[in-house]
């Protein structure tokens, strides 16, 4: 309890965000989810990664994606955070039925919890292909240099064993 009587309110956990879109002005879908996510009850954003086009994992024919990684300071739970991220996916149009890795206007990933490690029906955490994609791991790396996963390893250290999947930065 806080001095006053009330349940004291945790400390902020850094949450890392991973935005992806494919559809509908995708540069302008990523700007605006970066503006909605700092609108998330007890939620701050503190960086983002400039953005970054990248060729599409899933169905081939589909375009390219533009991709960027954020950082949240939040009191969130993981599974609130989770929920929140899909509801601005839904405000955005996006749909879970259809092809799997198929076109989509928004795509928010929950990448990391702090060190938290999660596996339930709902959330993995860390994401659990985080490590397998340049498209995560550089804009990760971008804004979290030095970056360490719950298990130890260096994000830099997957990058650069990670095929960079013709990445390319789109702005500073």
């Amino acid at each position: 309890m806080s001095p006053a009587g009330r349940p004291a309110t945790p400390a902020p956990v850094t949450a890392f965000i991973g935005l992806g879109s494919n559809l509908e002005d995708p540069p302008g879908q990523l700007r605006a989810a970066l503006r909605e996510l700092e609108g998330l009850p007890e939620t701050r954003l503190t960086a983002h990664s400039p953005l970054y086009r990248s060729a599409p994992v899933g169905p081939p024919g589909q375009p390219d994606y533009i991709n960027a990684v954020a950082a949240l300071a939040t009191r969130l739970t993981p599974e609130a955070l989770l929920a929140g991220l899909q509801a601005i996916e839904g405000a955005h149009g996006r749909r879970r039925e259809g092809v799997r890795w198929g076109p989509r206007t928004l795509d928010l990933d929950l990448l990391l919890y702090g060190e938290q490690v999660l596996s339930t029906p709902a959330l993995t955490l860390p994401h659990p292909r985080l490590t397998e994609r340049a498209f995560v791991l550089r804009p990760l790396a971008d804004i979290a240099p030095g970056l360490r996963l719950p298990d130890g390893s260096a994000v830099e250290a997957h990058l650069r064993r990670c095929p960079p999947g013709g990445l390319v930065r789109l702005e500073a």
